[in-house]
């Protein structure tokens, strides 16, 4: 952003600071005067000016109050390090008041000196104001603590004031007293309110990495598995999360949740397990007791301020912008995920979030970006301003809301106060220096144009260190309304923009490239698809699809978060992990492996059993074909419940025209068609009744219908003949008939037996369902 500002000045504030300097000469002439008669110094003493000397580190750890009063004493306390290799002797610590900055360049441009330099660090303000340290030996380190009325500082006009903690003694090399180390941070000076505050917004994120797998157990409760436990920590007393909270409560802020930690911390509220460290087991979680009372803290703390919630899971917009629009249904898992997250943070918090706001990685915005943001419903996009720059060299700092067209508004957070607080804030000295940088930094804006009220954003780390959340809370603290005016993100995205402020969108090509290496390649999502692709099929042939489309479509959500940045490996495992876990569900709905087969006759039965080892029941279509219809003819598909846990056999009528081996095919099939799982192939010879054997039974019949027309013909001429008497004639013939039956004459063949199906395949040739099935073995 340009800084005009920075580069002018008022008349009479130049005309003050002629004055101040011209005083300063004049006191100093009787001094000069007197140096000039005392013989000369040896030239490396006169070499040392200005010294620059950093031989003792000073490090300022205090600074209270942050931004004082008239009536305030100002308490600065710190340590004093010996770096030099010999004894630092005759040694005193003494406050520096040096002059006003004159814009947001001249903050920055203080911050980075490191060496003493005279004039430009101002005068020590001596006597009992300085702490006497003596002798300070190679490698030792002393502290102090220096307290000051604030009106002994006389501080003029309202303004930032560079202040100085500078270290004064002398060394072996150099036996005399000189500036051997200081420590330069600012004094925001406000003695009279401003004509208009500066209005500011300032974001507290509520988001955390991907805890939990895709896996759920297999009780009635779907009990979630998470990947580990640590969540845990953060939300105990003194954790990340629990200081966010904590801190969060009392300060003017707006609220920018992610749904899915209130999911995943609600899910801890209840029975929990958590999967090794090889993956091959679980342990029962035990963050139930701080899960409850984290969640009862934040729906406290949330009363009464705006809530802003990310869509599920925080997903990589820059990411799927810049690699995976293109991908099949990248685009609508956004969409599914901000509709997810209003319904969880009500259902969880029990408030009415904000869902219109996009928040892409460090606020970097180009035109894909913000096509991508706007697609889902986010009609305000959180952009920063080193990524949305000014280019009109306004001498002030714009207001944070633009219009980028398309009824769309970019939210441009303050760059240098959005990164106050990203390094390392667990040391003193550089969490003190940082907050005094932060409201030096938003007194300037309000200086630079003090008539003209403006709306400032701040939108810190999206995941900040407990460390950095203390020294967040602790510079909001401090601002304390002198020049600030605390307002909700709703109300920033609604001020009236600047019309001189840059609008214009950059294009994708200016996309910084140090955030471009950490997005998720185009590989990513189409992970992603594939796993959407497998649940999609798998979810159309159970029963109770919610114990399998809620826990996966989450884990795919999570697949896509901006938490992964920077940490590509671990993305990459939980993909695959995802996918693998999948794989192996839909794996345990299978036909079970069916051998050879032999059928008899002209008509026959051929069953095939699925298995299904899921908990939950099943239900699809199971198709029979064979590869040669005109020899073996096979019955309709037929539709397939099979319960958790069991298998079922199903009968299909058959119909041969020809002997020999056929080929014939299985496959499971879903609701819609799709094949599901792989088809089966077995081979079924058909053996039909052979002619010899039909031959034996013709013949055997014929012999017995000549027996029986022999019989008939001896009695009819035995009765003829004798015309006696006709019980005789009957107890012949019967004689005639038993002695045939015991005589010669051939008995009828028997029909040898033919090979046939086991038991199971040659029953009832009915094409419908057996029963239940048995319990599977496992």
């Amino acid at each position: 952003m340009a800084d005009a500002a920075d580069l002018r000045e008022t008349t009479s504030s130049r005309a003050r600071r002629w004055l101040r300097r011209t005083g300063a000469l004049l006191a100093a002439a009787p001094v000069l005067a007197g140096v000039l008669q005392v013989p000369a110094a040896p030239a490396v003493h006169a070499a040392a000016k200005p010294t620059g000397s950093r031989s003792v580190d000073v490090d300022i750890t205090s600074l209270t109050p942050t931004a004082p009063t008239k009536s305030d004493t100002l308490t600065v306390s710190g340590t004093v390090t010996n770096d030099s290799g010999s004894t630092v002797s005759g040694a005193h610590v003494g406050l520096r008041v040096g002059p006003t900055m004159e814009g947001r360049n001249a903050i920055d441009g203080a911050a980075r000196r490191t060496g003493y330099q005279q004039g430009a660090d101002g005068n020590e303000i001596g006597g009992k104001y300085t702490e006497k340290i003596g002798k300070l030996g190679a490698g030792v380190s002393r502290d102090f603590t220096l307290s000051i009325p604030v009106n002994e500082l006389h501080l003029g006009e309202n303004g930032v004031y560079q202040l100085g903690v500078s270290l004064t003694g002398q060394s072996r090399s150099r036996p005399w007293q000189q500036v051997l180390g200081i420590e330069r941070t600012f004094l925001p000076w406000q003695s009279s309110s401003p004509a208009k505050k500066t209005q500011l917004t300032y974001l507290w994120p509520l988001i955390s990495t991907p805890h939990v797998t895709s896996r759920t157990d297999a009780d009635e409760d779907r009990t979630p598995i998470f990947r580990d436990d640590r969540l845990k920590a953060e939300l105990a007393p003194g954790g990340r999360l629990q200081q966010m909270v904590s801190l969060g409560k009392n300060l003017p802020i707006t609220w920018v949740i992610d749904p899915d930690l209130l999911a995943t911390v609600d899910a801890m509220t209840r029975e929990y397990e958590v999967q090794n460290r090889h993956g091959d087991g679980t342990t029962t979680g035990r963050g139930q007791t701080v899960a409850k009372r984290w969640l009862n803290d934040l729906q406290k703390a949330v009363e009464g301020h705006q809530v802003v919630a990310l869509p599920f899971s925080d997903p990589d917009i820059a990411s799927l912008a810049h690699h995976g629009k293109n991908v099949p249904g990248a685009l609508s898992h956004l969409r599914d995920a901000t509709e997810l997250a209003s319904t969880t943070v009500q259902t969880v918090l029990g408030v009415k979030p904000r869902t219109d706001f996009a928040w892409p990685a460090d606020g970097a915005v180009d035109s894909s970006i913000v096509d991508v943001a706007t697609s889902a419903g986010a009609h305000n996009v959180i952009a920063r301003s080193d990524s949305l720059r000014e280019t009109g060299n306004l001498s002030y700092t714009p207001t944070a809301a633009r219009q980028i067209g398309g009824g769309n508004t970019a939210v441009v957070a303050d760059a240098r106060l959005s990164t106050a607080f990203t390094g390392d804030m667990s040391k003193a000295d550089n969490s003190t220096l940082a907050i005094q940088r932060f409201l030096a930094q938003s007194q300037m804006i309000n200086l630079q144009s003090p008539d003209r009220q403006r709306s400032i954003v701040v939108a810190p780390q999206r995941i900040p260190t407990t460390s950095q959340a203390q020294a967040m809370a602790a510079a909001l603290d401090g601002l304390s309304g002198e020049w600030t005016q605390l307002m909700n993100l709703g109300e920033a995205a609604k001020a009236k923009p600047d019309p001189n402020a840059t609008q214009r969108v950059p294009s994708t090509r200016l996309y910084p490239g140090s955030l471009r290496r950490q997005e998720l390649p185009t590989r990513a999502f189409e992970s992603v698809y594939k796993t959407q692709s497998t649940l999609n099929k798998f979810e159309k042939i159970l029963t109770a699809k919610y114990r399998v489309v809620t826990p996966f479509g989450n884990a795919i959500r999570r697949e896509m978060s901006t938490s992964w940045r920077g940490n590509g490996l671990g993305a990459t495992h939980f993909r695959d992990g995802v996918q693998r876990y999948l794989e192996g569900l839909t794996k345990k709905v299978r036909l079970i492996p069916k051998t050879d087969m032999t059928l008899s006759g002209r008509s026959a039965t051929i069953p095939v059993t699925v298995q299904n080892n899921l908990v939950q029941g099943v239900r699809l279509r199971l198709v029979l074909k064979s590869q040669q219809g005109n020899r073996l003819a096979v019955s309709e598909p037929q539709v397939v419940n099979v319960e958790g846990g069991h298998s079922q056999s199903v009968k299909f009528g058959t119909t041969a025209n020809a002997n020999g081996p056929v080929w014939v095919s299985a496959q499971l099939v879903t609701p819609d068609g799709q094949s599901y799982g792989d088809e089966m192939l077995f081979e079924v010879n058909v053996t039909e009744i052979t002619s010899t054997v039909i031959l034996v039974i013709a013949g055997g019949v014929l012999l017995l219908v000549l027996a029986g027309i022999r019989i008939y013909l001896q009695r009819k001429r035995a009765a003829t003949a004798n015309g006696g008497d006709e019980d005789a004639q009957e107890e012949e013939a019967d004689e005639a008939t038993d002695a045939e039956s015991d005589g010669n004459d051939p008995a009828p063949a028997l029909v040898p037996e033919q090979p046939s199906d086991p038991a199971p395949d040659t029953g009832s040739q009915s094409a419908g369902a057996s029963g239940a099935g048995e319990k599977v073995d496992h």
